[in-house]
């Protein structure tokens, strides 16, 4: 087992390295490399593979008592000053490394089905190599310095797989979008890290904490100053974990294909913020002002998200706000001092969401046989209904996901959100009736985007609907006037049809922590609190009191099925006109449709705003600048220009200027 623990910096350099084989072929040998793209799609998912039974082995060996492991050398010194860089396997490393490889390893297989026909499959899979060896890359770090360079590779990622199809628009628009918010979070980060080792003289986790909270305690350190540099350090977390109010990012990022969408919002990117919180918890735990900030935070955006996706048509962009509300749950855990609350609920979300996902993928890849590559057409549910019949496995599973993510007994979703409404209404009772009231919007809309897909009769052939849709977005659709070509473009048949073996079967593997891994987190026999806990924190076996945890499941079960009823009653049974509401309330419904208006709100003020700040500084520059230089060029011109005709070679003319001068040297000293 020793052996597993000295080689354990394998986990991430195996898919950096199928990374960078195929990435090398790609540039010298593209023809060759792309032509072999199953093979390049086995060697990289063989890579990934091993790195999971890797993990799985660390995992068994910390799960069975064995102690943290960390390896590390000198990376570079300057007087006092030295830095380490290695790697550190613990409770929280090796529970992560399960998870990002276990969910990489499936989108990855997945992604043979999905980008089978894309021309850039090779390029796709050389990308979800590195996005997963940046994060577990990140997990393993032992200090916030090694953190921050594999925190800012899976910024870079993000950047690759959301802009993938690079030709679009908007999908290039929307890397941009991501990459410029997650720098301005990932600048408060820095000035964080800097500020802490300012004050401590560590990049260490603990030491940090320590030396931090003697400093204040003595005070050598403002308490204000720790709360600053903690704070600055959360913004980080903030961007990366899509929360209020650096979320805008999220539901752009729908733009990269599905499967890189189910990796970013399960295993990698939103939850490498999460995954830092519990990382600098000893730094953020004695002090109130940022445990507080995180909490409000995080329950600010699990509201937010949750009304949001109560009227969003792209399913995609649904799900997307459905992981913003759940990451606010997580955050709100970590700020209420529910660690391993916070990190079950990390968990379980991972494998359900990740399901979720790929079966919207599945989804959209059954409506492209009918509507064709036009993802409006193809990602509205408004086109969908009915594809339970058609898509039985697809629709299963993602009845499975919403079952989980409703927070439904036995299902996994239960178990953890239940413990973290228990925690918050012990804690804060304003915060847990913000997430009670969450829970039941995020019931409502889960279902009804189940029933809107699944249920009822398909519209995918309506050609009002189409017409409807894609005027909407400000395009045009007559298929009495396609020729061949857009009528392959625009589909090819009359009904959508099940995801081939490659998509199905790692939407039933998933399925089964979705239902089951909820039971390691029991109330009563809680064996993920006494793997997961926070640093120093020691876990006592405590009374389990049966009355209070049927009093918080009753009240979070019935809250969701409040949701799911009403769900029911609008788009299954059409008891209630969801337009007449809209009608009713219509500047509600568009708060919610246009996502709290923030993107007009940031447009107006950050892009417009610094556009004419820069055309002002551009005036400035004009004028005042190149005006002051060209005045020096001018005024340097004509006294050369002039002088020139005083330098004659003549002595008598030097004399006669001389005398001049004296003379009016002269002169000047008797007028004054």
């Amino acid at each position: 087992m020793e052996l597993l623990y000295q080689y354990a910096w394998l986990i991430p350099v195996l898919p950096l390295l199928g990374a960078t084989l195929v990435g090398i072929g790609l540039i010298s040998l593209n023809k060759l490399t792309n032509d072999l793209r199953q093979i390049n799609a086995i060697f990289i998912i063989s890579l990934v593979g091993t790195a999971m039974v890797m993990s799985f082995g660390l995992f068994w060996s910390q799960f069975q008592g064995h102690e943290v492991y960390t390896t590390t050398l000198e990376w570079a010194s300057a007087g006092d000053f030295h830095l380490q860089m290695g790697y550190t396997i613990d409770h929280i490393s090796s529970l992560m490394l399960v998870i990002v490889t276990t969910v990489a390893f499936l989108v990855m297989i997945y992604t043979d089905g999905y980008m089978a026909h894309d021309p850039g499959y090779v390029r796709f899979y050389a990308y979800l190599s590195i996005f997963s060896s940046s994060m577990l890359g990140l997990v393993i770090s032992p200090n916030l310095v090694q953190i921050y360079i594999f925190w800012e590779l899976v910024g870079m990622c993000s950047y690759l797989l959301v802009g993938f199809w690079f030709d679009r628009q908007a999908a290039a628009d929307a890397c941009q979008k991501a990459f410029v918010t997650n720098r301005v979070g990932d600048f408060g980060l820095l000035l964080g890290m800097l500020g802490l080792y300012w004050a401590t003289g560590s990049f260490d986790f603990g030491v940090m904490g320590e030396r931090l909270q003697e400093l204040v305690a003595s005070g050598a350190l403002w308490s204000g100053l720790a709360a600053l540099f903690a704070v600055l350090v959360f913004l980080g977390p903030v961007a990366k974990s899509a929360q209020f109010p650096l979320h805008v990012w999220l539901p752009d990022a729908m733009e990269g294909p599905t499967p890189i969408s189910a990796l970013i919002h399960a295993a990698t990117m939103v939850a490498a913020g999460v995954f830092l919180i519990a990382r600098m918890y000893p730094v953020f735990e004695p002090i109130p002002v940022a445990m507080n900030t995180i909490a409000w935070t995080g329950a600010t955006t699990a509201f937010l998200g949750a009304t949001i996706a109560l009227t969003q048509n792209d399913i995609k962009k649904g799900l997307a706000y459905s992981t913003m509300s759940q990451l606010g749950y997580m955050v709100m855990a970590m700020g209420l001092g529910s660690y391993s609350a916070g990190l079950f609920h990390l968990m379980t979300h991972a494998y359900f969401k990740a399901m979720l996902f790929l079966c919207s993928g599945s989804v959209i890849h059954g409506m492209e046989a009918v509507v064709g590559h036009d993802p409006i057409l193809a990602q509205d549910m408004r086109l969908m209904g009915g594809l339970r019949k058609y898509m039985p496995v697809t629709a299963i599973t993602f009845l499975i996901g919403n079952l989980a993510i409703c927070g439904i007994f036995p299902f996994a979703g239960f178990w953890s959100k239940d413990e973290i409404l228990g925690q918050a209404f012990t804690a804060n009772s304003s915060l847990w009736l913000i997430g009670w009231l969450t829970a039941g919007l995020t019931a409502f809309y889960m279902f009804r985007m189940y029933f809107m897909t699944f249920e009822g009769e398909f519209r995918g052939n309506d050609t009002g609907i189409r017409q409807r849709l894609l005027t909407e977005a400000g395009m045009s659709f007559a298929p009495g006037a396609m020729d061949a070509k857009e009528a392959e473009h625009h589909g090819h048949s009359d009904s959508p049809h099940e995801s081939p073996v490659t998509m199905t079967l790692p939407l039933v593997m998933l399925a089964i922590p979705s239902v089951a891994i909820g039971f390691v987190g029991m109330p009563w026999n809680n064996y993920f609190e006494e793997f997961i806990h926070a640093p120093g924190e020691v876990i006592e076996a405590g009374h389990f009191e049966l009355n209070e945890f049927l009093i918080m499941a009753g009240l979070s079960m019935a809250i969701a099925f409040g949701g799911i009823i009403v769900a029911l009653l609008m788009y299954r049974l059409r008891k209630i006109d969801p337009v007449a509401i809209a009608k009713k309330y219509p500047a509600l419904y568009q708060l919610s449709l246009n996502k709290w208006y923030f993107d007009d709100i940031y447009y107006k003020v950050f892009i417009v705003g610094c556009r004419r700040l820069a055309r002002q500084i551009m005036e400035v520059d004009y004028r005042v600048v190149d005006g002051a230089v060209n005045l020096t060029g001018l005024a340097t011109l004509l006294s050369g220009e002039g002088l020139k005709y005083f330098e004659t070679g003549r002595a008598q003319f030097y004399a006669l200027i001389v005398f001049g001068a004296v003379l009016g040297f002269v002169l000047v000293f008797v007028v004054v």
